[in-house]
Order: C-alpha cells, then sequence, then structure tokens
C-alpha cells in the first residue's frame, strides 16, 4: 500500500539531507526570510517605488508652481492641492493604458525586460494605478468643489482683481455658473464614468458574487464589467476637452493634458486596431469537439497560418453567432510544434454554455464517435459551422518555463490547463528517434488525437532549423502536481497522462494525481478504495480512478514536504 505514498519513492539519504536546506539557527532563518522576500519582490518594489516618486514629485512641482502665483492669494492651498493632485491624475490615466497593452507586453516578455520588470503583474498594477485615480479624482474634485470654487465666488473685489484676467469680461463667477462652464460638466461627467467603470470592476460585481433581482441582475458579471470600461474612451475624450478650457492656464504647453496621454493612448489604439485586424485572419476551422465529465469540453481547430505561440501562453475566442463583441480567454492546451490549436472550457458562465450549446448540438459534422464529433479540412462547410475566431498568443507566467533546469507544476482543476501544454512540449523535446514512426500507427481515439499530432510533429521535424542546430532545451526535470475535487476531471487529459507514462523512458517527468474528495490516506475511511486501487495497479498497471497508468493520491499534497523532496534531489539546480 505505499505505492499510493505521494513520497514513498523519497529515500533515507534525501532526509538527512534535509538538514542542509533548512537553517538551523533563529537568526539564519529570519535571514534566509528575508532573503526570499527581497527575491521575489524586489522588480515589484523598484517599479512601485519609480510610480510613487514620479507621483510625488509632480504633485510638489505644480504645487510649488501656484504656490507663486496671484492665485494662490484668492483661493490658498485648496488650489495648489487641486493642482498637484490634477498633474498626478494626468501621469496616471496615461499609465493605466501601459499594462492592458498586451501585444507590447507578450513582445516584452521575451526582451531582457523581463528579468527586471514583473510582467506577471501587469493586471495588478493597473488596479494599483486605478486605486490612485480614484484618490486623485477625490482629492481634485474635492479641493475644488469644497474649497477654492467657495473661497474664490466669495472672495474681496480687491483680491479677485489678482486674477480678474483669467474671466471672461473680467467678472467674478458665481458657484453655479463655474459648475456648468465647459470644466464644470466634463469633469462632473469623467466622475460619474470612472465611477461606473469602477465599481462594476470590483470583484463581487465582475465575479457575480452580489445577486440582484431583475432587471438589476444586469449590472453584474463579466459584461457589465467589459461594457462598462468602454465608457472610459469618452473619458479620454472629456479628459483632453477638460484639460484645454484652463482658467488659470493660456499658454499651450501649460495645458499639459494631451502631451501626457498621447502616446499611451494611440500604442492602445494601435493595439485594439491590430487585435482586430488579426482576430479576422485567424478565423479557425473545428476539428473536434469532445464533451468531457465536469462541465468541460475541448476543442481542437486549425492552427492558422504564421501562428506561434509558447507553451503557456493563452489565446482569446470569439463566436460572432453567440456575441460580436465579447473575448474570453483561455490557456492553450496544445504544444508548439503540433499541427493544431486545442483548448480546454470549462462551462461557468453564460458565454461558455452558449459555445458549447453552439458546437456540440448545432455541429452537421458526418462523424459521431461517441460524445466526441470529428470533422476535417474535407468535411467542414463554412456555412454550416459556426464561426470561430482567434485573438492571440498573448503572455503568460508559465511560459518561461525553459528559463529553469526543474519545474515544479501545480494545477488546480481546470487550472491545469498551461501546464498540459508544457507537458506536450518537453515530450516532443525528449522523445526518442526510434518511436518517431510511432505516429503512422496511433488510432482517432479521443486518448490518441493528441498523441498523433504531437507524434507527426516529431516525425516531421528535424533536428535542425535553416540549417542551425537546436539549442539543447535547458529544462532537465518536470513535477507535475494536479489536484481536484472530482475524479471524472481525470478523463480531460488522460491521453497526455498515458502517452507521458509511455514515452518518458529516461524518468524525466513525475506526475502526481491527487483527489481532495477522498479521505487522506492513512484514514480508516479510505482503506477500502486504497487496497482495491493497489490491487488493481499491480494487476493491471492501470489506476482505477484515474484510468491511466499515473496513480492517484488522496486529499492534498502536504507541500512542505514535496519542496523538501525536489530541492534535495536538485540540490544545484534552479527550480
Amino acid at each position: 500500500m505505499n505505492y499510493s505514498r505521494p513520497l514513498s519513492t523519497a529515500s533515507v539519504g534525501w532526509s538527512q539531507n534535509l538538514s542542509s536546506v533548512r537553517p538551523k539557527s533563529m537568526f539564519r532563518r529570519m535571514c534566509f526570510k528575508l532573503r526570499c522576500l527581497l527575491l521575489e519582490n524586489w522588480r515589484r518594489g523598484w517599479v512601485l517605488l519609480l510610480w510613487i516618486m514620479a507621483m510625488a514629485t509632480l504633485f510638489v512641482w505644480k504645487f510649488m508652481q501656484y504656490k507663486n502665483r496671484a492665485a494662490f492669494q484668492v483661493m490658498g492651498y485648496c488650489l495648489c492641492t487641486a493642482k498637484g493632485s490634477a498633474e498626478t491624475l494626468k501621469l496616471n490615466m496615461a499609465l493605466i493604458l501601459l499594462p492592458v497593452c498586451r501585444n507590447t507586453l507578450t513582445w516584452l516578455r521575451s526582451t531582457k525586460a523581463r528579468s527586471f520588470v514583473p510582467f506577471d503583474d501587469s493586471i495588478n498594477f493597473h488596479k494599483t494605478i486605478a486605486c490612485a485615480i480614484a484618490i486623485g479624482v477625490l482629492v481634485h474634485g474635492g479641493s475644488h468643489l469644497a474649497c477654492d470654487f467657495i473661497r474664490l465666488t466669495n472672495a474681496p473685489p480687491e483680491k479677485f482683481a489678482l486674477i480678474a484676467s483669467d474671466f471672461s469680461h473680467g467678472k467674478r463667477p458665481t458657484y453655479l455658473e463655474l459648475l456648468i462652464s465647459i470644466l464644470g460638466i466634463t469633469g462632473i461627467a469623467m466622475v460619474v464614468f470612472m465611477a461606473i467603470a469602477f465599481i462594476l470592476a470590483t470583484s463581487h460585481f465582475r465575479r457575480n458574487i452580489l445577486r440582484f433581482p431583475a432587471p438589476f441582475n444586469r449590472l453584474t458579471g463579466f459584461n457589465a464589467f467589459w461594457y462598462s470600461h468602454h465608457l472610459l474612451g469618452l473619458v479620454y475624450i472629456l479628459l483632453v476637452i477638460h484639460g484645454t478650457f484652463l482658467y488659470l492656464s493660456h499658454q499651450w504647453y501649460q495645458r499639459s493634458t494631451w502631451m501626457y496621454i498621447a502616446v499611451p493612448l494611440l500604442l492602445y489604439m494601435g493595439e485594439r486596431t491590430v487585435r482586430a485586424c488579426r482576430a479576422e485572419h485567424y478565423s479557425v476551422k473545428i476539428f473536434k469537439v469532445s464533451v468531457l465529465p465536469g462541465d468541460v469540453f475541448s476543442m481542437v481547430m486549425s492552427k492558422p497560418q504564421g501562428f506561434k505561440y509558447k507553451s503557456g501562453q493563452y489565446i482569446f475566442l470569439q463566436c460572432p453567432s453567440i456575441s460580436p463583441f465579447e473575448w474570453h480567454p483561455f490557456s492553450i492546451t496544445s504544444a508548439p510544434g503540433d499541427e493544431y490549436l486545442s483548448v480546454h472550457i470549462r462551462t461557468v458562465g453564460d458565454w461558455t454554455k452558449e459555445l458549447k450549446r453552439v458546437f456540440t448540438e448545432v455541429n452537421n459534422s458526418p462523424f459521431v464517435i461517441g460524445r466526441a464529433r470529428f470533422g476535417g479540412p474535407g468535411y467542414i462547410d463554412n456555412n454550416c459551422q459556426p464561426k470561430l475566431l482567434v485573438d492571440g498568443p498573448y503572455g503568460a507566467p508559465a511560459q518561461d518555463y525553459r528559463n529553469y533546469d526543474v519545474l515544479l507544476l501545480v494545477g488546480l482543476g481546470i487550472g491545469a490547463t498551461p501546464f498540459i501544454s508544457i507537458l506536450r512540449d518537453l515530450l516532443n523535446n525528449s522523445r526518442p528517434e526510434d518511436q518517431m514512426d510511432l505516429a503512422t500507427e496511433m488510432s482517432r481515439s479521443d486518448d490518441s488525437w493528441n498523441s498523433l499530432a504531437s507524434s507527426n510533429y516529431t516525425a516531421n521535424s528535424s533536428l535542425t532549423i535553416g540549417g542551425k542546430k537546436k539549442s539543447p532545451p535547458r529544462t532537465r526535470n518536470a513535477y507535475f502536481y494536479w489536484v481536484t475535487r472530482e475524479s471524472g476531471s481525470f478523463e480531460w487529459f488522460k491521453g497526455v497522462m498515458d502517452e507521458v507514462a509511455e514515452m518518458d523512458h529516461k524518468g524525466q517527468i513525475e506526475l502526481h494525481n491527487y483527489l481532495t474528495s477522498v479521505y487522506e490516506e492513512g484514514d480508516a475511511r479510505s482503506t477500502l478504495i486504497t487496497m482495491v486501487q493497489a490491487l488493481n495497479h499491480a494487476k493491471h498497471g492501470v489506476d482505477i480512478l484515474s484510468g491511466t497508468r499515473v496513480r492517484t493520491h488522496f486529499a492534498r499534497p502536504n507541500w512542505k514536504e514535496v519542496f523538501r523532496k525536489i530541492a534535495s534531489k536538485h540540490p544545484h539546480a534552479t527550480v
């Protein structure tokens, strides 16, 4: 029964070497934790520090500039505070566009910039800037509405005379006139639009955590978040107008709003244009749709011409027959060398449920084998098959796996999808040449389709590209831990699991399946299933739960022991 233990292969030598991994004294442990903290966060730290310093510098510069002007005698520090926060708002309204320029970030990930810029935190930085904008709006608007507008409208004539030339006809405006001016209307409109976009982007609204009765239920969910975010296009138009009709600035270079946002806005608009054009070019043909247990279905589609990607990256899919505006991201589960694209999709929303219905119920493919629907380039009728558009690929954290000697891949449920692509790629790169003719013997069953395509790629590719030898991959070993709640989930990637177990003769890839719905090993309540599992594996070499050669463990992994095991086994490697 020890076979089902996740650490049954750990030897006495490993446990003896653990003392060299963990520091003994309290002082050394604290230094070790501090070192790990710095290694983990130094890239985030310097970016945030630079950003905060830039905001502070702009605030102080503009604050001191208005403190030395005549308007300070009328409106005091309220004006200085409002203008200082306005300058930080200009900066942040420009910066907030950069983290969502996906094509640019994907390109930067392939440069040396990835070593000192945390591209994986781009969305978190986007949210952080949004919070800073919200604070800046409150300070800027509050200073105007609650302070300097009041002081301006109540200023004595002799003080107002100092700035009378900045207002039309030298007349002191009333509070209402300031509100209904171009500055007042554009400012209030921007606050309203940004408030709507900000509120509907919070997790409680975006993830349908809040439940409202109809018709207010439309205010929650991804669609509300997506469409409300497009209100920010109006905000940028209003921002340019707002920054053009300033009262106390007359020279063109003093109205600097457009200078801040011009380049980021053009970059973002260019990205959206490229994505729209590329999506029309990347219309794919569906080869196969398989309905799998656990509300999951897989789609195997043609690879668009010129489409290149790395394992771990993701794509956006759009089905115009469902919605001409909605794009949804999915991790690629095929390997870069495969002649097709594949994704595994869990039906957790209205769009994914409709996509499953469209491609499984409304499918006129001539071949139906079990729950899988087949088609090919010669059998697909574009007039009958719903159109599917692809946009991407886009960078993701897992794509940098080639930079490490040893990989620890941890997937929870459907979150294992990017690692399946990595496993395929590692297997393609390490498969012996004497097994390359295996592709012609494969059948097109549900479990062997992926093996066929990856074997075809390996058989048809040589060891050279354009006359140049391939550099050997750095990654030597990979440990894949897949934790799931339902035993039916093991059907999702059954073909890959069997292929790795059969083809990986060098023992480079170690697979571990964990089923959390069963009590941990050693518990009396799971003794019977553990015995049956052990007997079946000993007799047939197949796990009774997953239906593959990969054995299934129970409960959750003991991560501390997993980390110690890998650290002890690879003491001088980058994990």
